[in-house]
C-alpha cells in the first residue's frame, strides 16, 4: 500500500488525512506550526488573518462534509470560531495523533520509489505520494511605488487590529474581500480612511431578505446562467441602487466573472462618508499619495491588500506554472508527476471545505486503487493526462492571474461526480466517516 506524505495541517490537510484514514491508507503528516488550523490561527507566524476577520461563506453552506458547524455559531462565524471548529474536527476524527508538529518540509524530490521528502531537521523520508496542503496565502504580493514617502507602507499580512489605525490617515490599496474588511476597520477607527481601486466591483450583501446570500442562492431555484445573471443583477440594483454614486467605478465585467466581493458594511461606510474611494496610486510624494486621476491625499499609512502569490517552495520545481498558478487536473493532480497532489489550489465562488472533502475522497480512492485495482488506477492516470473539460460553468472569468485557475463550484462538483461514476468510486454520503471518528 502506498504511504503518503501530507504537508500542512490546515483545513485541506485535515480533509486529506480523514480521507486516507477512512480508506485505510498509511500516511505521515507534517505541520511547521505547533497546532492545527492553518491561517485561522492568529498565532501562526505569517498568517494573513486579522482580529475582525469572519468566514466569507455562511455557516450552513460551509464546513467539512458530515461535520456541520455548531448551531450556536452566527451566520458568518469569526476567525476564532472557525479555528475552534477546525480543531474540534481534528479531535473528533483522531487526526492530531498522526501529525508531527513543529516540523517543516524543506524540499520534495522525485526518486525511484516516488518522492524523497527532506524535513527542516535534515532527515529524509521516502513516500509513494505527496499531498501539498500548505495553502495559498503565505507569500504576500507587495507592490512598489515611485517616489519617496514620509509615512509607512506595508502589506495587509502585517495587519492584526483596528487599533493600529487610531490617529492615522489610512489608505487601503485593493478591494478584494480582505481589502474591503480592512477598509471598514479603518472607516470606524482611523482619522480618515480611503480605499484605492483599479476596477469596479459587484458588491454582494451578506444577506438577502435576511438569509445568508450563499444559502439563498443554493436553496432557491437553480436557473441557467443566462437567466440567473440578470435576475441577480436586478435584485442587487433594487437592494443597493447604483454604487457609482458612492464613488465606486462601474464594473468592467459582468456579474459572476470575478471572485465575489461579499460585504455589507462597505456600502454603509461609503454612504456615511466614513471611507472614500480613490483611483489607482500613481506615486508617493512626501506625506502625500498622488493618484492617477490627479488628486492627492495626505496619508500616514498605506496598507496594501494586494493579495498573495501562490507558492509551494518545497516542491515549486515539480509543478508547471502559468501566471503564478500550478497547472493541475481538477486543480489537484499533477499531469507530469504521478501522485504529486495539490489540495487547496482551488479558487471558487463557493465554500471550499466540502469541496476539499469530495476531492480528498477521490484522491484516497485513486491511491488505494494503485495497490488493489491497478487497471483502474491506470485508467484514471490517462484521464489526468488528457481530460481538459472546462470547469467554468460557462462563465468567462476576467483575464487575470487570480482567475487563471478559477472554477465554478457547481460545474466543478458536477464534473467530479462524473469522474467518480466513470471510475466506479464511492461518493460521500452521511455516515461515511463514522467508522474513523475518534
Amino acid at each position: 500500500m502506498i504511504r503518503t506524505c501530507i504537508i500542512g495541517a490546515g483545513p485541506a490537510g485535515l480533509s486529506a488525512a480523514r480521507a486516507l484514514r477512512r480508506w485505510g491508507l498509511p500516511y505521515d503528516q507534517y505541520e511547521r506550526h505547533t497546532d492545527v488550523g492553518g491561517i485561522w490561527d492568529l498565532d501562526n507566524p505569517g498568517t494573513p488573518m486579522y482580529e475582525s476577520a469572519h468566514f466569507i461563506s455562511s455557516r450552513k453552506t460551509s464546513g467539512f462534509f458530515d461535520f456541520p458547524m455548531p448551531e450556536s455559531f452566527p451566520d458568518y462565524p469569526s476567525n476564532r470560531q472557525i479555528l475552534r471548529y477546525t480543531r474540534d474536527f481534528a479531535a473528533s476524527y483522531g487526526l492530531r495523533e498522526s501529525i508531527r508538529f513543529g516540523t517543516g518540509v524543506d524540499r520534495v524530490d522525485q526518486n525511484a520509489n516516488g518522492y524523497r521528502v527532506t524535513l527542516d531537521d535534515g532527515t529524509t523520508h521516502d513516500y509513494g505520494a505527496v499531498i501539498c496542503a500548505t495553502g495559498v496565502t503565505w507569500a504576500p504580493r507587495q507592490p512598489t511605488y515611485d517616489g519617496a514617502f514620509a509615512g509607512e507602507v506595508r502589506h495587509a499580512v502585517t495587519y492584526r487590529d483596528p487599533a493600529e489605525f487610531r490617529g492615522k490617515r489610512v489608505l487601503v490599496v485593493g478591494l478584494g474581500n480582505s481589502g474591503a474588511d480592512i477598509a471598514c476597520d479603518a472607516a470606524a477607527t482611523a482619522d480618515a480612511a480611503f480605499v484605492s481601486v483599479r476596477r469596479g466591483y459587484h458588491v454582494i450583501p451578506k444577506h438577502i431578505f435576511g438569509i445568508p446570500t450563499d444559502e439563498f442562492a443554493e436553496t432557491g431555484p437553480q436557473l441557467p446562467l443566462r437567466i440567473e445573471r440578470p435576475v441577480f443583477q436586478a435584485l442587487l440594483r433594487v437592494l443597493q441602487g447604483d454604487l457609482t454614486r458612492l464613488g465606486l467605478p462601474k464594473p468592467d465585467h459582468r456579474l459572476f466573472e470575478t471572485h465575489p466581493l461579499l460585504n455589507s458594511q462597505l456600502v454603509h461606510h461609503l454612504q456615511h462618508g466614513d471611507v472614500r474611494v480613490k483611483a489607482d496610486v500613481e506615486r508617493l510624494d512626501g506625506d502625500k499619495v498622488r493618484f492617477v486621476d490627479g488628486t492627492t491625499e495626505e496619508i500616514d499609512l498605506v496598507l496594501c491588500a494586494t493579495g498573495y502569490d501562490w507558492a509551494a517552495p518545497y516542491a515549486e520545481h515539480l509543478f508547471s506554472w502559468d501566471q503564478g498558478r500550478p497547472q493541475l487536473y481538477l486543480n489537484t493532480f499533477s499531469r507530469e508527476h504521478p501522485n504529486l497532489i495539490g489540495l487547496g489550489y482551488l479558487e471558487t465562488n463557493s465554500s471550499a471545505y466540502t469541496l476539499f472533502d469530495h476531492v480528498s475522497n477521490v484522491v484516497a480512492q485513486h491511491l488505494r486503487d494503485q495497490a488493489q485495482r491497478p487497471a483502474r488506477a491506470r485508467a484514471f492516470a490517462r484521464m489526468i493526462a488528457t481530460d481538459d473539460t472546462p470547469l467554468t460553468g460557462g462563465i468567462t472569468f476576467v483575464d487575470s492571474a487570480r482567475h487563471r485557475s478559477y472554477v465554478d463550484a457547481t460545474a466543478y462538483r458536477k464534473h467530479l461526480a462524473r469522474v467518480r461514476r466513470e471510475m466506479g468510486w464511492a461518493d460521500l454520503v452521511p455516515g461515511t466517516y463514522d467508522a474513523v471518528r475518534g
